[in-house]
């Protein structure tokens, strides 16, 4: 995706968490200036240093620099003699660190080629998801992802993957596996499978997959037909699975659902607003603030696609994106918020290629939920909180067919607050900015 920065808002070049939306430019400053600079360090790591210092220099949220002198900066930084770009890489790191920022951050090619692939949602691949066995210590198949190869050449949940392009898989880490399987499109890689005591031998080829990253399940929860929706991360799919999910609870005659965001370290923030879009028919969704103190606010726009009860699970590594979707649903009291304190990070990042394929992610905006509300460092409270012990932490971690059961208490206690009367009717009657959920709505 490479969007540029004159066609599109900070809203629509932004990133939330980890995800991007880059954009093609370099320079503030004169054309003609930026061409002489550029002619003189032609074929140098001086180039990408001072490009990254541009980029900070005319993106970043904080125009005092965390109190730098961002000018002396970068007189330093070019004052310097770089032997590689190894050498230019660290001189940046340390620059940036200045900042205090976390957030703006350098990365060489392989961890923006990296951060590409997770957040367009797409991988170069066979199609499938796996685990070590327990027993075995050899890499299985857990799902072949619909229209895959790895599914229309019939690999199972369950078959055990003995070697992947002849290479031993006995104690091989899910991902190192991941790395021999993944690789160009059209290519192909030859794996050996067990099957009940069969030994096969199957050849793939690689193709571009859309990685699931949002799952929906039908729940029978006493009378309440819940349409359970984990969103693991919001990707540039996530908004078109999300909208698939909701319809499949709808045809399922759902009365309820659970949209379940534990876990989920952000994202794209295009996808976060319009998934918002999809449960909440007006009411703001989400205020930006950039350097200058403009701001921008995001609105519902009435294309909901429902209106029934929802509740959503948080815990503290819900950030961000998560933050953003949680806190718009939250203040606009369209649903219940069940779980521990969120994250806490009310920051917008843009993220821009580099012109050797590195990557530049630099915070532009503050964010704050509709009410307002500033979550940095602080987090989203939820309506119940209920945070779960150690013990039972590591059982569903071990155990994640035990998530969304009433083994998970956080689920548990979500469909309790939806399986309250009052509560229920509330969620479903309100869309408007008057209905309130009171304390008395909580209890059961």
């Amino acid at each position: 995706m490479n969007q540029s920065a004159k066609h599109y808002s900070p809203l629509q070049a932004a990133l939330i968490g980890g995800a991007i939306a880059t954009t093609a430019t370099i320079s503030i400053l004169g054309q003609a200036w930026t061409r002489s600079v550029h002619a003189a360090l032609q074929d140098s790591p001086k180039t990408l240093v001072d490009q990254v210092w541009q980029l900070v220099n005319r993106e970043y949220v904080d125009d005092k620099f965390n109190q730098q002198d961002w000018q002396a900066i970068r007189q330093d930084l070019l004052s310097k003699d770089y032997t590689s770009k190894e050498e230019a890489y660290a001189a940046i790191r340390a620059a940036l660190q200045k900042l205090g920022d976390p957030y703006t951050r350098f990365m060489n090619p392989q961890q923006y080629e990296s951060l590409t692939s997770q957040t367009s949602g797409e991988v170069s691949g066979i199609g499938i998801r796996m685990q070590v066995n327990e027993n075995t210590k050899r890499l299985t198949v857990i799902e072949a992802i619909d229209n895959s190869p790895a599914l229309k050449a019939g690999l199972k949940s369950g078959d055990e993957i003995l070697a992947i392009d002849g290479k031993s898989t006995l104690k091989m880490t899910v991902e190192d596996g991941s790395k021999l399987i993944r690789g160009q499109v059209g290519t192909s890689v030859s794996l050996d499978i067990e099957r009940l005591g069969s030994k096969l031998k199957i050849k793939l080829t690689r193709a571009t997959i859309e990685v699931p990253t949002v799952r929906y399940n039908l729940k029978q929860e006493a009378n309440r037909r819940v349409g359970y929706i984990r969103l693991q991360e919001f990707s540039s799919h996530a908004a078109d699975q999300m909208r698939a999910a909701i319809r499949r609870g709808k045809s399922d005659q759902v009365d309820s659902y659970v949209l379940d965001l534990r876990g989920n370290p952000g994202g794209l923030l295009n996808a976060s607003i319009e998934i918002a879009r999809m449960w909440l028919n007006d009411g703001h969704i989400v205020k930006t603030v950039d350097r200058k103190g403009s701001s921008a606010q995001t609105t519902a726009n009435g294309t909901a696609i429902t209106k029934l009860p929802l509740a959503i699970l948080v815990d503290g590594n819900s950030a961000s994106a998560s933050e953003i979707l949680t806190g718009a649903l939250k203040d606009n009291k369209r649903a219940v918020v069940v779980g521990s304190q969120t994250f806490g990070k009310a920051l917008v990042q843009s993220v821009h290629e580099l012109e050797d394929g590195s990557g530049l992610a630099v915070t532009i905006a503050h964010y704050y939920t509709p009410n307002g509300t500033d979550i940095n460092h602080k987090g989203i409270a939820p309506d119940i909180k209920l945070d779960l012990t150690q013990t039972q932490e590591r059982q569903l971690a071990s155990n994640p067919s035990l998530i969304a059961t009433n083994s998970d208490p956080q689920y548990a206690r979500a469909i309790a607050a939806l399986s309250n009367g009052k509560l229920a009717e509330t969620l479903k009657s309100q869309n408007s900015q008057s209905v309130s959920i009171s304390s008395e709505d909580l209890k059961f």
